[in-house]
């Protein structure tokens, strides 16, 4: 699909970038060649020289502007077609994302393709994003706490989703129409991840943006890829600050639904949200109380997520 454009944002990753960048340069079949960017973002290690093995197959971009969102947007304005508010040539182009701890599936292109080309009313494509354990993970670590490893699996059968139904698609293995970023805009530094930062909202945010412009998403297991899960993601102590991460960077997203409040606000935080805490902070301490500890981890993770959010409300904490 020679208007397949692939961008792989990488920060000092440089062996998973190679295994990366193995599969995204043996697809099956392999023609029509897509274009593969890799956007730099300030790596201290061997990343140029791993990108460089790979010849005119790759092409290497640096951006200086450190975060998740500013190597995505650099790699969209390093596409060999404009894309912007007056772009005439970003017709027909399809740009996709994928991260440099990430292996496509080998169809992976093909399967884009074929899914852009059969369904013309879609806008963004998402598939299956499972992992790979690097060691065994807990009991308490069952699908309900996947999100913050990047994981994502909506079933066996394909879905889509519009405003009424707005589910993110995760960005360790996604593809857009370039029209896209003409009407819904670019990816948000606001909300970004930066450096080793968690709980980011990027994605999130850009297919809000797409749903209220009217666009669709459309799931499909067919399109798969794994990630490589670190020991370090698999303990409740990263979960954790994950999750008052992600209340971070939703405080800053501002989500209509969230911010709605028929009794006001305290300390700028809408006070439906105290109530959920209140009533998430019963039940934790009666889940504990009870034994049942996996169970009250998940309460807990949900206080997390209102700490955050409160304390960026108050303190405008920095979101690293």
């Amino acid at each position: 699909m020679s208007n397949l454009t692939i961008i792989v944002p990488t920060y000092n990753r440089a062996e998973k970038l190679r295994r990366a960048l193995r599969r995204l340069t043996s697809q099956t079949p392999a023609h029509p060649p897509a274009q593969i960017i890799v956007v730099d973002n300030n790596s201290t290690d061997d990343t140029a020289r791993v990108t460089a093995e790979f010849g005119d197959r790759v092409r290497y971009v640096f951006e200086p502007k450190q975060g998740l969102s500013h190597a995505r947007n650099a790699g969209i304005a390093a596409c060999s077609f404009r894309v912007g508010p007056q772009a005439t040539s970003s017709a027909g182009h399809i740009i996709a994302f994928t991260d440099d701890d990430v292996e496509v599936a080998m169809d992976w292109t093909a399967v884009i393709a074929r899914e852009f080309e059969r369904h013309p009313g879609i806008d963004c494509l998402g598939g299956r994003v499972l992992p790979q354990w690097e060691g065994p993970p807990p009991a308490w670590l069952t699908r309900e706490h996947w999100a913050p490893l990047a994981l994502q699996d909506h079933g066996d059968v394909p879905r889509e989703f519009d405003r009424d139904t707005p589910i993110c698609l995760v960005g360790a293995s996604v593809a857009f129409r370039a029209s896209v970023f003409d009407r819904a805009g670019l990816f948000s530094p606001d909300v970004q991840r930066v450096r080793d930062g968690v709980g980011s909202t990027e994605d999130h945010d850009m297919l809000r943006r797409l749903y209220d412009a009217g666009g669709r998403a459309r799931y499909t297991p067919d399109l798969r890829a794994t990630t490589v899960v670190p020991a370090e993601r698999l303990t409740r102590k990263y979960h954790r600050r994950w999750h008052e991460g992600h209340g971070r960077f939703h405080a800053v997203m501002r989500i209509p639904e969230m911010e709605r409040s028929a009794r006001g606000r305290v300390l700028g935080v809408p006070a439906h949200l105290y109530r959920s805490a209140a009533a998430d902070a019963a039940a934790w301490l009666r889940l504990l109380v009870a034994g049942h500890r996996t169970r009250a981890f998940a309460a807990e993770m949900r206080l997390r997520f209102f700490s955050g959010f409160l304390r960026e409300r108050c303190l405008g904490t920095p979101r690293r």
